[in-house]
């Protein structure tokens, strides 16, 4: 489990996390909602140190940190061997193949073998029905194939959670219906996985655990089922307005 405690980030004069604590439970998917500009994903990408709010603790399996303390690199380098990130607009490297996108980091970093990482590669790619584009460059693939790419990439390193900052936010319906499939595979094979994400309908499916972040502070934190069947004013709000601009 991860466990944030206490925490606080600020940016100038704004506080963008209030002394906020949460749990992210071994083998569930957690989704983080809240509206623009509520902390989500600064709470996320505080997970992997993208993020270093000024105080508070974070506790991941045997490893402890505080935030407010200098954190070493061999301390560092272990919590993001235990996370991989999926952005927004995918990331990958253009002048890599897509079987190099997903096996330099774990040959790197890992010190995994060529063959080992190759196989690993080509088994995530037949997974999410890519194999045809092994050595094909990101310019030719589509926005929906490179985030495919961009999750197998994630995969390779055999994270223990994979992080997802509006991992669809920059595709068309079509192509954000088959990532968002992708994901929801993996949700049901126990991969633990904290989503930042718009869309609610994707959210009601997968998640195990729902995090409401709103101006910095949690406003929810329990099942799907009490969040979209027996919401506050404040979440009934929130929902409607999602579906108006959904419909729009």
């Amino acid at each position: 489990m991860i466990s944030l405690k206490n925490i606080v980030k600020t940016y100038g004069k704004k506080q963008v996390l209030k002394n906020l604590s949460v749990d992210f439970p071994d083998g569930k998917t957690t989704v983080i909602l809240g509206p623009s500009g509520s902390g989500k994903s600064t709470l996320l990408r505080s997970l992997d140190l993208l993020v270093r709010p000024e105080s508070g603790t974070l506790s991941f399996s045997d490893l402890q940190l505080d935030y407010s303390k200098p954190v070493s690199k061999k301390l560092s380098f272990d919590v993001r061997k235990k996370t991989s990130m999926v952005f927004q607009n995918w990331n990958l490297f253009p002048n890599l193949t897509v079987i190099k996108n997903i096996t330099t980091a774990p040959e790197t970093v890992l010190g995994k073998s060529k063959k080992e990482t190759e196989e690993r590669a080509h088994k995530l790619l037949a997974q999410v029905g890519l194999s045809e584009y092994a050595d094909r460059y990101p310019s030719q693939l589509s926005g929906g194939q490179q985030q495919r790419i961009s999750i197998c990439r994630a995969l390779a390193m055999d994270p223990e959670y994979i992080l997802l900052d509006e991992p669809t936010s920059a595709l068309d319906p079509e192509l954000e219906t088959q990532v968002l499939l992708i994901l929801e595979e993996l949700s049901k094979m126990g991969q633990a996985m904290i989503i930042v994400t718009h869309n609610m309908e994707f959210a009601r499916s997968v998640a195990d655990k729902i995090v409401f972040v709103e101006d910095g502070d949690i406003l929810f934190d329990g099942s799907p089922d009490e969040f979209f069947n027996h919401p506050t004013t404040r979440i009934k709000d929130f929902l409607s307005g999602i579906s108006f601009n959904e419909e729009k």
